[in-house]
């Protein structure tokens, strides 16, 4: 995987913590549509992906407290299991206001790495079977590619089964 070459102080916060870190990164730039609102599963179909590969970062509100919940893009986020794997009870998605607050990104463009607050971590159990995994780079448009184990270390997440069923992801939007 090649690092990205683009200038120190030029990129996205995720790109820039990558580059802090030191991890290899591969960068992937499409042509968001603004009509979609299924934005992991519009990053599979244009980056030419599984959507068992792309996942989706979503904001979570585990007993009124701020997490990350990363989960492939076909699937859906179980939020009992959500709440059990962060040692709470209950487990609602976070108001988009606050999750574009808290992350500093604009939804659809939500990156688990470099987020404005750190937020607790949990990735679904399914990255550890893969060689590569692509989440937003921190724009619409825009997604990064990096090995699992990269991307656990970066959010500094705890891996867990929090995802279920695969969704039979909807036709690319022209």
């Amino acid at each position: 995987m090649a690092k990205d070459k683009s200038p120190r102080g030029k990129g996205t916060p995720a790109t820039l913590a990558l580059l802090d870190a030191g991890v290899a990164f591969t960068s992937h730039s499409y042509e968001h549509n603004p009509s979609s609102t299924s934005y992991g599963i519009e990053a599979a179909h244009a980056l030419g992906l599984s959507p068992a590969e792309v996942f989706k970062t979503l904001i979570v509100l585990v007993d009124a407290q701020p997490h990350v919940a990363v989960v492939p893009v076909d699937c859906t986020l179980n939020m009992k299991m959500l709440a059990q794997a962060a040692g709470g009870k209950r487990a609602e998605m976070a108001p988009t206001d606050t999750a574009q607050r808290l992350t500093g990104y604009v939804l659809g463009g939500i990156s688990p790495i470099g987020q404005r607050t750190q937020l607790p971590t949990v990735i679904d159990n399914s990255v550890l079977d893969l060689d590569h995994v692509y989440v937003s780079g921190g724009a619409r448009g825009f997604d990064v590619g990096l090995i699992p184990q990269d991307l656990l270390q970066v959010t500094s997440a705890m891996v867990a089964q929090i995802a279920v069923g695969r969704a039979s992801p909807p036709a690319p939007t022209a």
